[in-house]
């Protein structure tokens, strides 16, 4: 997965400054959902905690949060069809743990930021929230968070400056399902490995 992909993540995770919304309104106004998500981010996450309670919570963040198996047949992509039940729940547990690992660390390194969440609109099935950063260097980053409700708010992917970062991690799994010869398995291993290591 690429760098830029985490470091933005991380940033919007650490980005938030408004304060929480009651947990009541978050569940029914998705502009509430994103802000009550950095504000917990923020919380749990910021470079005074630990590193393993970090990742602890993080893996909660995402599996509350994240519609984890929405994402996972979605960034393996045709390569879902062919993997056995066994490998897609495979691979939904290793990208959960992957994900939890690499945006903990570098959670750390964001902090002070101002995070916006600007308004939503709906989108064929999903929920698009708009939301800006302003960074401290006045910077602005444009973040679209593409949300599903499925008796409560998930994400499913986020636009950061017009790019997907769903679809820029299916491209970069299926170049690594590639260079093993076309098998999932492959993938799985490598995971595995960076999960270990």
């Amino acid at each position: 997965m690429t760098r830029r992909w985490f470091a933005i993540l991380a940033l919007i995770c650490c980005a938030v400054t408004a304060a929480a919304p009651p947990r009541a309104a978050a569940q029914a106004d998705p502009v509430a959902f994103i802000n009550q998500l950095g504000v917990q981010a923020i919380q749990v996450l910021g470079p005074s905690v630990p590193a393993a309670p970090r990742v602890q919570r993080f893996r909660e963040l995402l599996a509350g949060n994240f519609d984890l198996p929405a994402i996972g047949r979605f960034v393996l992509g045709r390569y879902w069809r062919v993997a056995t039940p066994e490998q897609q729940q495979q691979f939904i547990g290793l990208l959960q743990e992957y994900l939890a690992q690499a945006y903990a660390g570098r959670l750390a390194q964001y902090a002070g930021e101002k995070f916006s969440a600007l308004s939503a609109q709906p989108q064929g099935e999903e929920t698009v929230v708009f939301s800006e950063i302003t960074r401290n260097d006045g910077g602005k980053i444009r973040v679209e968070w593409h949300l599903v409700n499925n008796g409560g708010w998930k994400i499913v992917d986020a636009y950061v400056a017009g790019v997907s970062m769903a679809v820029t991690e299916r491209d970069e799994f299926a170049a690594v399902i590639q260079q093993g010869g076309g098998q999932v398995q492959y993938l799985l291993d490598r995971l595995r490995q960076k999960v270990a290591g």
